[in-house]
């Protein structure tokens, strides 16, 4: 199967994940072997949903969509055009194993594992494992040269050439020592900030509400942290944020938050909430759920300085003319293919092996 076929068959799964992108399922005609499929993935929803109570219909069509609106044909060839990607004789076989914070939080290493012509050996998490295993077998109608290119395993991960690994801090030492003989990406705990200067729009303050709360905040590209000028006043932060309030209905974000919320208070630290939400003045970068940290800056100059020593930290800087690689107010949960979770490009590693 050559490099166009790949493609193609990837934009039929985009045109297939497209009907499940909206809170209503619409099933619609001419999608590629729908009548076999469709059905059985809404079921896959209804049961991640059911596993794991961070997976609302809200966060997975979220999910779904941005996916949807990635596997274009203009978009695949934009993020390979830089690329010379030559038929792989013999493919490797390359390992991910994947995180489990947000929906098919892993199916970028997927996806450019199997771009560019290798097998792919992954070892799910158990909180999202219902999903990807579904869209495998999809893609595997649509191609059948897949087969035999995807498989899984909840074992010890043997008879690989490369791994893909996504962890916590500890895990990522772990990960490192565990496959420091083989060619390897090791991710570890990330957190995205924000900087405010104070001249943001109600509008730009909205958007960013999205960075924060979307997925609850559970991923690597959620804001958890702003930075604010000294007396910056936060009545305009609490009124554009307020139109997700309804996010308190959710059992276990209420749980979160109020147990969040009397740990801050029997320790008598300061804080700002608004019902279902709380900020806190605090020199970390991951903040609990139902929370956001905060610290002020002197200047721009020195926070740019600070922000670079904490590079290895930081995923995302969401901010308006602050720095050359930051991101809009409200676009990071909506990556392009080409915006690598920790800058590491996966391609060229995949090129490279």
């Amino acid at each position: 199967m050559n490099l166009e076929q790949r493609i193609n068959a990837f934009v039929k799964l985009g045109e297939f994940l497209d009907q499940f992108s909206k809170e209503s399922i619409v099933k619609k005609e001419n999608i590629e072997h729908n009548d076999l499929f469709f059905d059985g993935f809404k079921h896959q929803i209804k049961l991640a949903e059911e596993h794991n109570g961070w997976f609302t219909k809200e966060n997975m069509a979220f999910s779904i969509n941005s996916w949807a609106n990635a596997l274009t044909k203009n978009n695949i060839d934009a993020w390979l055009s830089k690329y010379i990607i030559k038929e792989q004789t013999p493919p490797k076989v390359v390992a991910i194993i994947m995180a489990g914070n947000i929906p098919l939080v892993g199916f970028h290493d997927f996806l450019a594992v199997l771009i560019t012509g290798h097998s792919v050996l992954i070892k799910q998490s158990s909180n999202d494992k219902f999903l990807l295993p579904f869209i495998s077998k999809y893609l595997e109608y649509v191609a059948p040269n897949f087969k035999g290119k995807i498989n899984f395993t909840d074992k010890k991960l043997e008879h690989f050439d490369a791994v893909i690994a996504t962890g916590s801090d500890n895990t990522a030492r772990y990960f490192e020592y565990y496959f420091k003989n083989k060619p390897a990406v090791i991710r570890n705990n990330r957190n995205s900030v924000a900087v405010l200067d104070g001249n943001e729009s109600l509008e730009d303050l909205k958007q960013l509400s999205n960075d924060i709360f979307r997925y609850y905040g559970l991923g690597c590209r959620n804001v958890s942290k702003l930075f604010v000028p000294k007396g910056y006043n936060f009545d305009a932060f609490f009124e554009s944020i307020y139109h997700w309030h309804p996010i308190v209905n959710k059992a276990k974000y209420a749980n979160n938050y109020d147990y969040n919320k009397a740990v801050y208070l029997m320790s008598e630290f300061d804080m700002l909430e608004n019902g279902f939400f709380m900020i806190k003045e605090d020199q970390s970068y991951a903040s609990p759920i139902a929370t956001l940290f905060y610290e002020y800056y002197d200047s721009k100059s020195e926070l740019k300085d600070k922000l670079a020593l904490k590079a290895q930290n930081i995923q995302c800087i969401v901010a308006k003319d602050f720095t050359d690689n930051e991101i809009a107010f409200g676009e990071t949960q909506t990556p392009k293919l080409w915006d690598y979770a920790d800058g590491i490009d996966t391609i060229q590693f995949l090129l490279s092996i």
